[in-house]
């Protein structure tokens, strides 16, 4: 066994590393005497972000040589632990890239128009009992901020802009070319957008980015939606604001305690929550799989990632 499985991964996926490669699951008990049986042994990982790679397990595979992680998202894995290690560390980005836009996008309709609730209206059998749904507001022509104008938020804004929206974004620094208006400060983007859409890669660096201090400025007209990580939104913040109707609502993908979801949003219309499913597509996974593949077996037959986080 030279490859090593941590966590659950696409059944497929998993089927393929034990077809080939012969791989082995990490167990969730007595890891260490599996460790000190096995550890010498594995040369490569395959992980998810759900899981990722502690730099405790590291030290643990002396002959650990690559991280390969299904999806884009590597903030559980440690990225600096595994750079001084010497261990290679890599991603699918680009293939779920529209899939996750358009669940933006969808989140992006549904808050503001209140599909999902009007929906729940009519099965409820509100329709004829109560008339018409309330109105809600138009989707279209709104300014958007969006947090992180990488692949992913370019693509949300090239999708947006076809619905007559304003761009703007914050980044760590403006991109090169992009036709959309940059802001420094994102507590000032926040106060002047509708829209606020977090697409910022998660990890320490963004952890509690978009603070109490940014949904305040957002306000009690603003909107957010996040299909980022969890960690980059201020959580609890986030839902003390919205129950004081301080925010006019929030479609959510991802949350910081996954699978677990704030009990107290359950009851609120204005907020729409999806199970992290923006690259949730049969065939982005199917791409994404065959691109954890590609980047394993370039490591083991070259002892390279075709895909290497910075």
């Amino acid at each position: 066994m030279t490859v090593l499985q941590v966590g659950t991964l696409k059944p497929s996926l998993t089927q393929t590393l034990e077809r080939r490669h012969r791989a082995i699951g990490l167990p969730d008990t007595d890891r260490d005497d599996f460790l000190a049986e096995h550890g010498e042994a594995v040369t490569a990982i395959v992980t998810s972000g759900r899981f990722g790679v502690s730099a405790d397990l590291m030290a643990k595979l002396p002959n650990l040589g690559a991280i390969v992680n299904f999806g884009v998202g590597y903030d559980t894995t440690d990225v600096d632990a595994a750079r001084e290690r010497g261990i290679l560390v890599s991603n699918t980005p680009d293939v779920l890239t529209d899939c996750v836009a358009d669940t933006a996008v969808g989140l992006f309709l549904d808050v503001i128009r209140g599909f999902s609730a009007a929906d729940r209206f009519v099965r409820a059998g509100s329709w004829p009992a109560e008339g018409n749904f309330p109105l809600t507001h138009q989707a279209g022509n709104r300014r958007v901020g969006i947090l992180g104008l990488g692949r992913i938020g370019s693509a949300i804004a090239h999708r947006l802009t076809a619905f007559g929206c304003t761009i703007s974004y914050h980044n760590r620094r403006p991109v090169e070319g992009s036709p959309h208006t940059y802001r420094a400060d994102l507590v000032e983007m926040a106060r002047e957008v509708d829209v606020l859409v977090v697409a910022a890669a998660g990890g320490q660096s963004t952890s509690g980015l978009v603070s109490r201090e940014v949904l305040t400025a957002l306000g009690p007209q603003g909107y957010l939606v996040n299909i980022a990580r969890g960690s980059v939104i201020d959580e609890e913040a986030l839902v003390e604001l919205l129950l004081e109707g301080k925010l006019a609502g929030a479609g959510l993908d991802v949350f910081e305690h996954e699978p677990k979801v704030p009990p107290a949003l359950f009851g609120l219309d204005n907020v729409v929550l999806l199970p992290h499913l923006g690259s949730g597509t049969v065939e982005t996974r199917g791409a994404m799989e065959d691109l954890t593949l590609a980047n394993l077996d370039s490591f083991l037959h070259s002892g390279t990632v075709l895909n290497p986080v910075p």
